[in-house]
């Protein structure tokens, strides 16, 4: 049977082959993160995320997750678009001078990356039954109780920046990660030290101030949650800080400096769509619900709704409206009387932002 060390090299080899850039392995034993875990919990920094605490501690224990795990394979996959210019960061940015424009966060311009990655990890996870025969292993993007970054982060795949991601010397923060849990007793990978130093451009950027100390995040002030998990009305102080960001959010990751040298994608995958990169908030907001389904097919767009898209950005077109983009007004006219309480509340909102 081939040998543990050798499986590993072959994994790497394969998961090359399928479009990730790197992989490592971690142990199961993640009870030093727990203590963390609790605290953050019982602090409520998880927001609505109520999946969160339901699974509590099973998140650190992977071989109660899935009986019989003794290693983990992590992953990590690139997903800046393969035309991104070598100023990405610079262009972002300027969106935000743009109070018109609808930013949509990079990493949701394409194709969703759960159906991506969760297709090529049952691949690799085909080409490792091909070298060692039928064994036991559970798949994950994203997608369950799994600490993501903690495991990547023990597995080699980078270290935990300030802002909570995983960040490497040569890849920036602008990647996917993925896990397969297996039965599988592997060599771990060894971890990397950290290299943010004294360096707090991420806390510094953040809108508003969500990372509320390095490597702690309150999920309730920031807008990736706001604008994708929370499910209710945005606070209403929080509104103007959102600017025209109207999914996620990624300025703790484009002012971070190890970005310059995120990777590109080779995939097609995450190229961006058609009216998800430069669009204005007017026409998006006039996407009917059906034009929005169509639209967002296949894309991580769609798991939030017709209705919070249009709260999102008629939050936007008011931060626009404030600006003196007095063209937002018709727009925020024309859903006035939506059927929906919460776009309703969000529009009549919108409108009174406009400056005497």
């Amino acid at each position: 049977m081939i040998g543990s060390r050798q499986l590993v090299s072959r994994i790497q080899t394969l998961a090359r082959e399928l479009g990730f850039s790197q992989i490592g392995v971690a142990g199961v034993d993640l009870s030093a993160a727990e203590p963390g875990l609790m605290q953050w919990l019982e602090k409520g920094f998880h927001g609505e995320m109520a999946y969160m605490a339901a699974h509590g501690l099973r998140r650190a224990r992977p071989a109660e997750l899935v009986p019989g795990t003794v290693s983990v394979i992590t992953v990590r996959m690139d997903y800046l678009p393969r035309g991104t210019p070598d100023d990405w960061q610079r262009i972002e940015f300027a969106r935000l001078d743009r109070p018109g424009e609808a930013i949509v966060s990079m990493y949701a311009r394409g194709r969703d990356y759960h159906k991506v990655l969760r297709s090529r990890l049952q691949k690799l996870a085909d080409g490792i039954a091909a070298e060692v025969g039928p064994f036991g292993h559970r798949a994950f993007t994203d997608s369950a109780p799994v600490l993501e970054a903690e495991l990547a982060s023990r597995s080699g795949q980078g270290w935990r920046g300030k802002h909570t991601l995983v960040l490497d010397r040569e890849a920036g923060s602008m990647f996917f990660l993925g896990e397969i849990y297996v039965d599988l007793a592997l060599p771990p990978s060894e971890p990397v030290s950290p290299h943010c130093g004294s360096c707090s451009a991420c806390i510094d950027i953040c809108p508003t101030q969500a990372i509320v100390a390095p490597q702690r995040l309150d999920a309730r002030r920031c807008i990736s949650y706001l604008t994708i998990e929370h499910p209710g009305p945005i606070p209403e102080e929080l509104r103007p800080l959102m600017a025209n960001r109207i999914y996620g959010c990624d300025d703790c990751q484009l002012a971070c400096p190890w970005n310059k040298f995120a990777k590109k994608s080779a995939l097609p995958d995450f190229d961006p769509r058609e009216g998800l990169a430069g669009s204005t908030l007017a026409a998006l907001f006039a996407w009917s619900e059906e034009e929005f389904l169509s639209r967002t097919e296949g894309s991580p767009i769609r798991r939030i709704g017709h209705e919070r898209w249009l709260r999102n950005i008629a939050v936007a077109l008011g931060n626009a409206l404030r600006s003196g983009d007095t063209s937002a007004r018709a727009a925020l006219e024309s859903r006035r009387e939506h059927p929906s309480e919460l776009v309703r509340e969000h529009v009549l909102w919108a409108l009174e932002q406009q400056i005497a």
